[in-house]
C-alpha cells in the first residue's frame, strides 16, 4: 500500500499500546510519558511530511554565477564541487579572513558532520565553503583532526555573496544550501531560511530539524538547552 495514502494508527493508540515499562516508575510518570510519546509520534510524522514537501519542491533558480573555489585537490568551478554526484550540500562556514578563529557554533556542527561525512559522501556531495585562504582552512582542519570534510576557499567571494554566506557589512553568515544537477542544468534546490526574523520569542534562531546533534541531545534532558550558552573551540583539560 502507498504510504502516502495509508491510514495511520492514531498516535495516542500507539503510545498506549507501547509495552515498555521501567523499574520503579509511578503511574503518574507512565501517564505523562504516554502523553509525551503520542506527541513524539506526531512529531515524527510531521518531520516526514515536511521532508516529503521539501523533496517535492519545484525546480529552483539556475546557478549562473562565476564561482571559483580552491580545495585540497586544486582550483575548481561550481560544477567541480559536485564531483560525480547529482546533489550538492554546501555549508558556508563562518571563518572569513577577518576572523582569527572560526565560529565555535559552526565548528561544533561541522565536528559532528565530520563523523558522518564519509557515509554522506556515498550518496551526495558535501562541502564546506569559507572565505579564508585555503592554507588557513587546511591548517584548521589538521588542528581539529578532521579527515573527511571537504573544505573550499571561496576565491572571489561571489558564491558567498549570492548564497548568503556574507552580510552586506562583510561579516560572515552561516548558510546551508542544497543544489541539484539534472539534465545538464544546475539549480538551487533548498536553503535553510530560518533566522532572526523567523525566531520565536525567547529562542535563539534555529532551524527545524536542527542540523546540530548537540541541541538534539540536550533537548532530551531535563535541563534542556542552556539559554545563554554556546559551545567553545576548546575546553580546559
Amino acid at each position: 500500500m502507498d504510504a502516502k495514502t495509508e491510514t495511520l494508527t492514531p498516535a495516542l493508540q500507539l503510545a498506549r499500546d507501547n509495552p515498555l515499562r521501567f523499574p520503579n516508575e509511578s503511574a503518574e510518570y507512565r501517564a505523562a510519558r504516554t502523553a509525551l510519546l503520542a506527541e513524539e509520534i506526531e512529531l515524527r510524522r510531521h518531520i516526514a511530511r515536511v521532508a516529503a514537501q521539501r523533496q517535492a519542491l519545484p525546480p529552483g533558480g539556475e546557478v549562473r554565477g562565476d564561482y571559483r573555489f580552491q580545495g585540497e585537490e586544486g582550483e575548481v568551478d561550481f560544477a567541480g564541487l559536485f564531483r560525480d554526484k547529482p546533489t550538492l550540500v554546501a555549508y558556508s562556514y563562518m571563518f572569513g579572513p577577518q576572523r582569527e578563529r572560526p565560529c565555535p557554533m559552526c565548528t561544533n556542527l561541522l565536528g559532528a558532520w565530520e563523523g558522518n561525512a564519509a557515509d554522506i559522501g556515498q550518496q551526495i556531495s558535501l562541502v564546506v565553503i569559507a572565505r579564508s585562504p585555503l592554507e588557513r582552512l587546511t591548517a584548521w582542519k589538521r588542528e581539529r583532526g578532521w579527515k573527511n570534510l571537504r573544505l573550499y576557499s571561496d576565491l572571489n567571494g561571489a558564491y558567498s555573496r549570492d548564497y548568503f554566506g556574507v552580510a552586506p557589512d562583510g561579516s560572515d553568515i552561516p548558510s546551508l544550501n542544497v543544489f541539484t544537477r539534472r539534465d545538464g542544468t544546475t539549480r538551487h534546490f533548498w536553503s535553510g531560511e530560518m533566522g532572526d526574523r523567523t525566531a520565536d520569542p525567547g529562542q535563539d534562531p534555529r532551524g527545524a530539524p536542527d542540523p546540530a546533534p548537540l541541541w538534539m541531545v540536550l533537548d532530551m534532558t531535563p535541563e534542556g538547552r542552556p539559554p545563554h550558552w554556546y559551545p567553545s573551540l576548546a575546553y580546559p583539560a
